[in-house]
């Protein structure tokens, strides 16, 4: 439906959400944010799910907050933006973060603020050419959130995250691939052909074992290299038990692909 703030696609074991208010660069309102949450659950919650694809329509990804929502009228008591991060932007990212499967960011334009933070906390990011993100937090006068204030300083270390913080520079995709901030940036015409193979192969692995090194990396940014030792044998005294990994061995004697079944 046209009216849906979130549209939804199934194409194999791939699940695409595409957030819908193109008119205005698909910025977060409060019922936005509900109807991506609860999409995001259904994914989770869906064993024919084994990997999730969040995009925008038309030619934004995610502007942000949609300042007209948060913004009181001449004379009007400030809004408490306070419980709006909590309650809206909080419980979303740690959902992309806890997800059952790998999730994928295609950024098709500007990722502003807050949607430039959502597309960041996704594993992966692959961004057309034309796409740019933009910590836009400071020229307002606020701090980035959304986690991006954990996920900035980890993905490029403090110089360069203060920079983006600080200044709010619009950073096209192509630089934000050198400077490895995204994993990927390919021609605009591309954008969808890509991200839905590299979906698709994502999908194909092992999902257990995918959620389980995302798991392990970001918790091992808390660990010393003794305590991410013990994790590690903790997490494959699991997953070796798995029917995936016999699965794998198994495929790799009969020199055959695999098929994995776990999630």
């Amino acid at each position: 439906m046209a009216d849906d703030l979130v549209l939804v696609k199934q194409t194999g074991a791939v699940r695409t959400l595409m957030l819908n208010r193109p008119h205005a660069l698909n910025s977060f309102t409060k019922e936005l944010h509900l109807a991506l949450l609860e999409a995001l659950e259904a994914a989770a919650q869906d064993t024919g799910v084994c990997c999730v694809v969040l995009t925008g329509a038309g030619r934004g990804f995610c502007a942000g907050q949609d300042l007209a929502e948060v913004t009181p009228a001449p004379g009007a008591a400030p809004v408490d933006l306070g419980p709006v991060v909590a309650g809206r932007y909080m419980p979303l990212m740690l959902r992309i973060r806890s997800m059952p499967v790998p999730v994928l960011a295609a950024v098709n334009g500007v990722a502003a603020g807050a949607g430039a933070n959502l597309a960041l906390g996704c594993d992966l990011v692959v961004a057309a050419r034309s796409a740019s993100f933009i910590q836009a937090f400071t020229k307002i006068g606020l701090l980035p959130d959304s986690g991006g204030t954990w996920l900035l300083p980890r993905l490029l270390g403090r110089a360069q995250a203060l920079g983006l913080a600080l200044l709010g520079d619009k950073l096209p995709a192509q630089e934000a691939k050198d400077i490895g901030l995204i994993w990927q940036c390919v021609d605009d015409d591309a954008l969808e052909t890509a991200a839905q193979a590299l979906a698709q192969r994502l999908a194909a692995m092992p999902t257990q074992a995918l959620v389980a090194t995302r798991q392990a990396l970001d918790a091992a940014q808390h660990l010393d290299m003794a305590a991410a030792l013990e994790m590690e044998a903790r997490q494959q005294q699991t997953l070796g038990f798995a029917h995936d990994y016999r699965e794998g061995v198994q495929a790799f004697f009969d020199k055959r692909t695999p098929v994995f079944t776990d999630r």
